[in-house]
């Protein structure tokens, strides 16, 4: 299960990310931000993430460092995904 949030986490950071390097080449700990994404990507990011996976991130989770890497990404979703 955890790859398949990883894939979808990676198609939506492809599709919505604005980053400056191939997804695939991007590790779990990479930073987003320095890879290119804004502030305005990330609200994308998000709203993405929220339709692929059926959730809705709290006012709490709406911090860069939710969405500053793939894992951190990961984190949060797996912890949103088992509440809802």
């Amino acid at each position: 299960m955890l790859e398949s949030i990883e894939l979808k986490i990676r198609d939506v950071l492809r599709d919505h990310g604005r980053l400056n390097q191939d997804i695939e080449h991007i590790d779990m700990q990479t930073d987003l931000y320095k890879s290119g994404m804004t502030s305005h990507a990330s609200v994308n990011v998000m709203l993405a993430l929220e339709g692929v996976f059926d959730i809705e991130f709290p006012d709490n989770f709406l911090k860069r460092s939710v969405f500053g890497s793939i894992d951190s990404i990961r984190r949060a979703v797996t912890e949103l995904h088992v509440v809802s």
